[in-house]
């Protein structure tokens, strides 16, 4: 039988295979399945035509390249790891020596801590991290401890029962009317924009330190009277921004009453109602308008890098100004930078009452020392004990700084 089957398919291979090379394939001639059977022999004779020629070199270049990318793809997360796992080896070395390093960090934290540039910035940063581990700590204990004493003095009360005149207000209604007022901000509220384009231009710590303020100056407009329109513009998704956003709010992130978008606010709003505010501005603001849109930098430089809002503005062309600080405070030392929660205070301020002397109370008192309506003399002794106690014997800088601050009005003799 084996024989048999052997004989048919050379009688097949020496007379049908060449028949259907020169006249082609027949209907009538084979089965379908006959039919495919020897198409797939046919392309098998063509591929074995010596006119096709496998070019030796460019096959070799092709698998070394190959060879080349699985080899650097492999290599490339164990370096990662055995970074990783060098930094958490110099953190357990340093933990037994004693110094100050955090019990528990995170890999983002320590692809931070693997960039700083020296060895003493390192240490700044692990006694950092060691810092507000701490502080976190010691907040747990301390709401530990108010609820325990909370328990204490509930189950050492009796069942008797409390009459009162004044209504209970709870604070999740408080919470439902604030939010109503944000809601009704988003449309009839004077928008006020945070520009949250200098994510370049800081470290992970002050990208940080600029959402803490903003989550601060948002819960400020939200329990006011008139609440501001808020915009985040020019705001990119999985950014440093957005990843703290979401560590600060968690699930409320998604129900924030704020407008989120990726677009310049050139490109929402008209040019000529647009107003950067920035304290490197030459041009000081006398008022505040209404019918115009005041922007924010969103960004906390601990190095104080001068002119950075302002050459955005410049490039963008737009309006600028700066809070009139010298006009109604007698300035003592440091820049003129305020914390973004502090700009929301003193914006808000403004908007309701148009009062500069209870707009500016929200700056900070150790960077000035009175405000400027009061008598000369009084200023003049301020100044003279400021100068005695901090300055020593720089006291006639203080007052020739004095006398250029204010050159018309007043006059120390």
């Amino acid at each position: 039988m084996q024989s048999a089957n052997m004989l048919l398919r050379k009688i097949v291979r020496s007379s049908v295979l060449p028949f259907a090379a020169q006249h082609g394939m027949k209907k009538d001639l084979f089965p379908l399945s006959r039919t495919l059977s020897l198409s797939l022999c046919l392309k098998q004779d063509k591929s074995r035509e010596p006119s096709e020629k496998l070019d030796l070199d460019e096959w070799k270049k092709v698998m070394k390249s190959g060879l080349q990318e699985e080899v650097s793809e492999t290599v490339s997360e164990p370096k990662e790891l055995s970074g990783l796992a060098a930094a958490r080896e110099t953190l357990e070395m340093w933990r037994l020596a004693g110094r100050a390093v955090p019990e528990n960090i995170s890999e983002e934290e320590l692809k931070t801590f693997m960039e700083c540039p020296s060895k003493s910035a390192k240490k700044k940063y692990l006694k950092y991290l060691h810092l507000k581990e701490l502080h976190k700590k010691n907040d747990k204990r301390k709401m530990r401890e108010k609820r325990e004493r909370r328990l204490e003095d509930q189950a050492s009360k009796t069942d008797e029962t409390k009459k009162n005149s004044f209504l209970c207000m709870w604070s999740s209604t408080m919470d439902k009317a604030y939010n109503w007022r944000a809601a009704q901000s988003m449309i009839f509220g004077q928008p006020l924009v945070f520009d949250m384009s200098y994510e370049k231009e800081m470290s992970l710590r002050e990208v940080t330190n600029t959402v803490r303020q903003i989550v601060l100056s948002e819960s400020c407009n939200r329990r006011s009277a008139d609440p501001f329109h808020i915009h985040f513009c020019n705001f990119k998704d999985d950014s440093l921004y957005h990843r703290e956003f979401v560590k600060q709010y968690r699930e409320a992130w998604g129900r924030l009453l704020v407008t989120v978008t990726d677009q310049c606010y050139t490109e929402l709003f008209p040019k000529d109602k647009l107003i950067y505010l920035t304290a490197d501005s030459p041009k000081v603001m006398k008022t505040f308008d209404h019918d115009k849109i005041y922007i924010v930098g969103s960004m906390v430089d601990k190095s104080i890098k001068t002119g950075v809002s302002l050459a955005r503005a410049k490039r963008l062309g737009l309006e600028t100004a700066a809070l009139p600080l010298e006009k109604y405070l007698l300035w003592s030392t440091g820049a003129k930078n305020l914390t973004l929660d502090q700009m929301m205070h003193i914006l808000l301020t403004l908007k309701d009452t148009a009062d500069w002397k209870k707009a500016l109370e929200f700056v900070p008192k150790r960077k000035y020392c009175d405000f400027v309506n009061k008598p000369v003399k009084e200023l003049k002794k301020t100044l003279d004990l400021i100068n005695t106690l901090k300055l020593g014997k720089g006291r006639e800088e203080g007052q020739k700084q004095f006398a250029k601050s204010y050159p018309k009005k007043y006059k120390l003799k």
